[in-house]
């Protein structure tokens, strides 16, 4: 086999064992604590979904992969995958939301309708309701 060849084939294989070590941390990564993490933005469920009707684009390049505290009402409680609780809040809009989802939750009865509450969440985008992950209860009262 030619050297040039022997070279090529050594540096595909040094990739290909590269990519797979990055595929293996990235796969085992575990989300940020986020109760412990500051947040870059404090705002209403109200105004933050209106930010984003309002002009998605600028929303979206302000918030999106942001820590953000949401407060407002608790419109509803739904449980859903793996252990999972999306927490959809109040707006001023019918027709949108903030989907709050709950990858771990310690204590559930604090999740009622009607509660007002503070939500910590990294935002992921927009689909006709703001979306929020890795959500951890900042402040909840009745």
């Amino acid at each position: 086999m030619k050297p040039i060849v022997k070279i090529a084939l050594l540096v595909v294989v040094l990739i290909a064992i590269g990519g797979l070590f990055a595929a293996l941390y990235l796969y085992n990564l575990k989300p940020r604590d986020l109760q412990k993490a500051k947040p870059h933005f404090s705002i209403s469920a109200d105004d933050f979904q209106k930010a984003f009707n309002e002009n998605e684009k600028a929303a979206s390049t302000r918030y999106i992969n942001k820590i953000i505290d949401v407060s407002g009402t608790i419109a509803s409680v739904q449980s859903g995958e793996k252990n999972t609780f999306n927490v959809a809040l109040k707006t001023g809009n019918e027709l949108s939301s903030i989907i709050c989802t709950f990858h771990s939750i310690k204590d559930t009865t604090i999740l009622r309708s009607g509660n007002q509450i503070i939500i910590r969440g990294v935002c992921s985008g927009f689909l006709m309701d703001v979306l929020l992950n890795n959500c951890v209860v900042v402040k909840s009262w009745k």
